[in-house]
């Protein structure tokens, strides 16, 4: 398989996060509108991954100057950091500022040493202090204007219901309601990372996010959310930015942890409550059965070295659907091979 990384820049916010198996979704839908994108129908296209998947993606990373912008692995921060454990309340205001380190910076073409760096971790304002050495001087200003302290903004959009006929909301019918979304702020670009089989073209992949970035991305899409427009895509080794000697796996979308040797694993559970979209979602039965999987960010501890033959883990997951049996669930993840310190 071949690995690619494809950088898309967000044109309004986002009411469903851009996780990898979601991702994977939407482009089935859009294999299933049009067979020309492919050049199968989905049906042949999902016929054998479970052995040989055509499509993996991950979760949408941000992508700041030349470097990648992860989730802080799921592991305690005894094990990621050195705590001075000499005084006890020392101990617990190192461990409140140590937690509010969520990100890890990886740079492009620069090999991980040890996931126990402190170098690597970056709080909030931290990471937009280094968005900012990358961004032109209006971003600055309308940043400073605006007193942001994140990258990543959790808004809510007020709603209402209105009647089409009168275009009021109808007398003693007032009822606003909001709508969450996460808004990035100016200039953000974010990276997908997408493994696919030798018989796939990039150009199919790029031309389905094309598809669903002009008509959005997960929920309210009809109303404006999940917009985006791709910038550029090459090929990657992700590889090439984890450990030259891993002992690890640093997991890129929610999984499913099974059929490889483990020794030991850090992750936070990820329970998906999957709902079918489109023609499926006005159906008697459009939610699909929850699946319980390990969120991106997990650690995974190796017995040996035979899975780094491929640039996956996981399963796909069959049997979630009660209308339609062939629904098929992204189970894999992409990985960077890291080191652990044991």
């Amino acid at each position: 398989m071949k690995t690619y990384e494809i950088t898309i820049k967000p044109l309004s916010g986002f009411g469903t996060p851009l996780k990898g198996d979601t991702i994977f979704g939407h482009i089935c839908w859009q294999a299933f509108y049009d067979e020309k994108i492919f050049g199968m129908k989905i049906e042949e296209l999902l016929n054998e991954y479970e052995k040989n998947p055509f499509l993996v993606t991950s979760t949408a990373y941000l992508k700041v100057g030349n470097g990648y912008t992860l989730k802080r692995p799921e592991m305690p921060v005894d094990l990621l950091f050195k705590v001075e454990k000499y005084d006890e309340r020392e101990v617990i205001r190192q461990r409140k500022e140590l937690k509010k380190k969520k990100w890890m910076f990886l740079q492009k073409n620069t090999s991980l040493m040890s996931l126990r760096s402190e170098d690597l971790y970056l709080n909030d304002e931290e990471l937009l202090n280094k968005l900012l050495e990358y961004s032109d001087l209006e971003t600055k200003r309308y940043i400073s204007k605006k007193s942001i302290s994140s990258v990543i903004i959790d808004f809510t959009q007020p709603h209402n219901s209105i009647n089409r006929l009168t275009g009021t909301t109808g007398e003693g019918q007032f009822a606003p309601y909001g709508v969450e979304q996460k808004v990035y702020i100016p200039e953000i670009e974010l990276v997908i990372f997408v493994a696919l089989r030798e018989d796939i073209s990039i150009d199919s992949v790029k031309e389905a996010l094309n598809r669903i970035g002009k008509s959005g991305f997960g929920k309210d899409a009809s109303t404006g959310l999940g917009r985006f427009e791709i910038l550029s895509y090459s090929e990657i080794d992700l590889k090439s930015i984890g450990s030259d000697n891993p002992n690890a796996l640093y997991t890129l979308s929610p999984c499913v942890l099974k059929d490889f040797s483990i020794k030991d694993v850090f992750f936070s559970p990820f329970i998906r409550f999957g709902r079918h979209g489109d023609v499926f979602a006005k159906s008697g039965k459009p939610f699909k059965n929850p699946i319980i999987m390990a969120d991106e960010a997990a650690v995974i501890i190796l017995k040996d070295k035979n899975i780094f033959t491929k640039p996956y883990i996981g399963s796909s997951i069959r049997g979630i659907s009660k209308i339609e049996p062939k629904t098929v669930t992204q189970g894999y993840s992409l990985y960077i091979p890291v080191k652990v310190e044991e």
